[in-house]
C-alpha cells in the first residue's frame, strides 16, 4: 500500500468515484458566478422596478414626516409601530429579497443540478478544531481564493480609476447644469462604469468555473490501482469469480452426468467427441441431446453409459454435427433427423423393441 501511494494520479474517475465525491457535496462550482448573478439581478430589479420602490419609499417617509407631531411614542404603542415599521419594510425589501434568492439559488443550480450531501452537513470536529481551522486558513486554496480577491479588486479599482478619470475635463462644465442634468450625467457615468465592471466580473466568473473545473477533475483522479481494487469491489474479485465459474461448470457437468443414465444412446467421435441422446416419442417432437463432452468428460460419458447398459454407438459425422450444433438440454435441428433416426432404429432393434413413434 505504501507503493501505491506515489503512484501517479493518471486515470479519468470512474462514474462510481465521481458518484462518491457527489454524495460528499463535492462538485465543480465557481463562487464568482452567482456573485455576479445576484449583482447583475439586484441592479436590474432597483432598475426597472424604480418606480414602485420610489413610491413605497415616498409612502413611508409621507407617512412618518407627515405624522411626525402627531405620533406618540409610549411603552403601550411602541410594539405597533415597530409593527407598522416592519410592514412598510418589508413591502419595499421583499421583491428584491425574493428575486436575489431566486436567483443565486438558479446560478448554483445551473452549475451542479439539484445536489442534496447530507455528509457536507455532518458535524465533524475538523470543522470546529483551531488546528484545522488554522490549515484551512493558510492552505494554498485560500491563498488563491485571496489572490483572486485582491486581483478583483485591483481590476475594479482601475475600471473605477479610468471611467472617472477620464469624466474629469467634463466636471467644471456641470456648474451651469440644472440639478436635474447633473442626476442624468451622474446616472450615466455611474451605468457605463456597472457595463464596464460587469463585463470583466464576467470575464472572470468563466475563467474560475473552467479553472474549478479542472482543479476537480484532478482531484478526482485515480491511480492505475485504484481503478484495479474499484472494478474487483464494483465487479468481484476475479480469483473468487473464477471460482465460482469453476463450481458452477463442475455442478452442471455433475447434473449432465447424472442423465446419461437416462439416455438412449451415447454417439461418440469415437474417441475425442461423445453426445447422449434421449427420446421419447410421447414427451418429445425431436430427440434431445442430454449430455455432450470432449476428452476426459467425453471418455466420463462413455464410462457412465456402459456401467447402465446404455449402447455407445460410433458415427462420427454424426458426433461431431450434434457436438458443435445442439446444447445441451435442446432437441437436435431437423438436419439431423435422418442420422439420428438410423442411429436409434439400430439401438431400438438391438434392444429388440420398435420404436415408440
Amino acid at each position: 500500500m505504501a507503493q501505491e501511494s506515489f503512484q501517479e494520479r493518471t486515470e479519468q474517475a470512474t462514474p462510481k468515484r465521481r458518484r462518491e465525491a457527489r454524495e460528499k457535496g463535492q462538485v465543480a462550482k465557481s463562487k464568482e458566478i452567482p456573485s455576479l448573478a445576484v449583482l447583475l439581478a439586484g441592479t436590474l430589479t432597483l432598475t426597472f422596478g424604480s418606480g414602485f420602490f420610489y413610491h413605497q419609499v415616498t409612502e413611508v417617509m409621507r407617512y412618518y414626516l407627515g405624522n411626525a407631531g402627531l405620533i406618540s411614542v409610549t411603552q403601550a404603542n411602541m410594539s405597533g409601530i415597530a409593527l407598522l415599521a416592519l410592514r412598510y419594510s418589508a413591502v419595499v425589501i421583499a421583491p428584491l429579497f425574493v428575486v436575489l434568492v431566486f436567483v443565486a439559488f438558479l446560478s448554483n443550480y445551473l452549475q451542479v443540478g439539484s445536489l442534496l450531501a447530507f455528509e457536507a452537513i455532518k458535524p465533524k470536529w475538523s470543522k470546529i478544531s483551531p488546528y484545522e481551522g488554522l490549515k484551512r486558513l493558510f492552505s494554498a486554496q485560500a491563498a488563491m481564493e485571496l489572490a483572486k480577491s485582491v486581483f478583483k479588486l485591483v481590476i475594479v479599482s482601475w475600471i473605477a480609476y479610468a471611467t472617472i478619470s477620464g469624466e474629469l475635463k467634463n466636471l467644471p462644465g456641470l456648474l451651469d447644469s440644472s440639478p436635474g442634468q447633473i442626476q442624468a450625467y451622474l446616472f450615466s457615468i455611474t451605468g457605463v462604469l456597472f457595463k464596464r465592471t460587469c463585463m470583466v466580473m464576467l470575464i472572470l466568473a468563466v475563467l474560475d468555473y473552467l479553472f474549478q473545473r479542472w482543479e476537480f477533475e484532478k482531484g478526482l483522479k485515480m491511480t492505475k490501482q485504484e481503478v484495479k481494487e474499484e472494478m474487483k469491489q464494483t465487479e468481484g474479485d476475479p480469483h473468487v469469480k473464477s471460482r465460482i465459474r469453476s463450481i458452477q461448470r463442475e455442478a452442471a457437468r455433475k447434473r449432465m452426468m447424472a442423465d446419461v443414465p437416462k439416455a438412449d444412446v451415447v454417439i461418440t467421435n469415437p474417441t475425442r467427441l461423445a453426445v447422449a441422446l434421449r427420446y421419447d416419442a410421447r414427451e418429445m417432437d425431436a430427440p434431445m441431446v442430454v449430455a455432450k463432452g470432449s476428452g476426459h468428460v467425453a471418455e466420463r460419458i462413455k464410462d457412465i453409459a456402459r456401467e447402465h447398459g446404455v449402447p455407445v454407438i460410433e458415427n462420427k459425422p454424426l458426433a461431431q454435427g450434434l457436438f458443435q450444433m445442439v446444447e445441451i438440454g435442446r432437441t437436435i435441428p431437423e438436419a439431423l433427423y435422418k442420422a439420428a433416426a438410423e442411429v436409434l432404429a439400430y439401438v431400438y432393434k438391438q434392444k429388440g423393441r420398435g420404436r415408440n413413434s
